[in-house]
């Protein structure tokens, strides 16, 4: 297996060239640069702000914004909606890779985490020597909010990830919908990549009033307004909303460092329960292991044990 789903067997993998991309950012507006680059063996998914000569690491310890988007870094130095871009290397089973933008936001392009996987795909993918990993989940993690949504943690009853997630939107074309699957590299092209994020009518004017959806469009988003969905085309499935989410999920749950070994369950999961989720995972003893690379989990837990619950 590789990709999102790794089993103890395995190599790391990169990229055989660099590839960029140029867009806008969905919350700031502002013109995006995005260039993904080959990282060496070990070295992780490190984002790096080309205007500042900064380097955050995509980890979920490194996570300071999740209103509507996953935002790392610090102060100014920060790269917010992160997610599609983590879902696609995640997909794609990439674990070394700088990417490169030059400012605060990466570029949202169609809405999707399609077009990172095409840059990917033009891009090629190299196997290293180096043996890969994985986190396996011992015993049961869950948060949940005040509306009584919720996300958790499993054990795994395969070596695999394997994800189902609901959601409900009273009233609207979106409606009650789940989805599951085992998130496999062919699950995620052909089931989770192409799915679009959205918002209500409703929500477009406050959200640009504090500052957020300035970049976005038809193009970028699916609008939904009641039981209409605004966009010319339509939708590109039935339940793309719920598929969505769960390609958030994969993304968000890609800052743990290294593929997960785990069953998710999610009920209105969105960016902050996801990261509460791996900040309650790595907070408690014995909840993991590492498996696959001698020696690894010391690493990790170095990082991890500290890590609060706490959004």
């Amino acid at each position: 297996m590789d990709g999102f789903v790794t089993a103890e067997a395995g190599r790391r993998r990169t990229l055989k060239a660099p590839i960029g991309c140029v867009g806008v950012g969905l919350h700031s507006g502002r013109r995006a640069e995005l260039t993904l680059r080959p990282a060496a063996a070990g070295t992780g998914i490190v984002f790096r702000r080309s205007d500042l000569g900064i380097d955050i690491p995509a980890l979920f310890d490194r996570v300071v914004d999740t209103r509507l988007c996953t935002a790392i870094g610090e102060g100014e130095a920060r790269i917010g909606t992160i997610e599609h871009v983590m879902a696609a290397l995640a997909g794609a089973g990439i674990d070394d890779a700088v990417v490169e933008v030059d400012g605060p936001e990466a570029p949202i392009m169609d809405g999707s985490a399609a077009p990172f996987v095409f840059l990917i795909d033009c891009a090629g993918i190299a196997t290293t020597a180096a043996p890969r990993g994985a986190i396996e989940v011992l015993r049961p993690i869950r948060v949940e909010d005040a509306s009584g949504a919720f996300a958790e943690l499993l054990p795994a009853r395969e070596p695999a990830f394997d994800a189902e997630l609901e959601i409900d939107f009273p009233n609207t074309a979106i409606g009650r919908q789940a989805v599951s699957m085992r998130i496999s590299p062919h699950a995620f092209r052909e089931g989770l990549a192409d799915a679009r994020t959205f918002t209500l009518a409703e929500d477009v004017a406050r959200l640009r009033a504090a500052g957020l959806a300035q970049g976005g469009n038809l193009q970028n988003a699916v609008v939904v307004d009641g039981p209409m969905v605004l966009n010319p085309g339509g939708l590109r499935r039935t339940d793309e909303f719920v598929r969505h989410k769960l390609l958030d999920v994969v993304g968000d749950l890609a800052l743990a460092g290294a593929p997960l070994r785990a069953r998710f369950r999610g009920s209105r999961s969105g960016h902050a329960l996801n990261n509460r989720l791996l900040r309650a995972l790595f907070a408690e003893a014995g909840a993991w292991r590492m498996v696959g690379v001698p020696g690894m989990a010391e690493s990790l837990s170095g990082t991890r044990a500290t890590a609060s619950v706490a959004a």
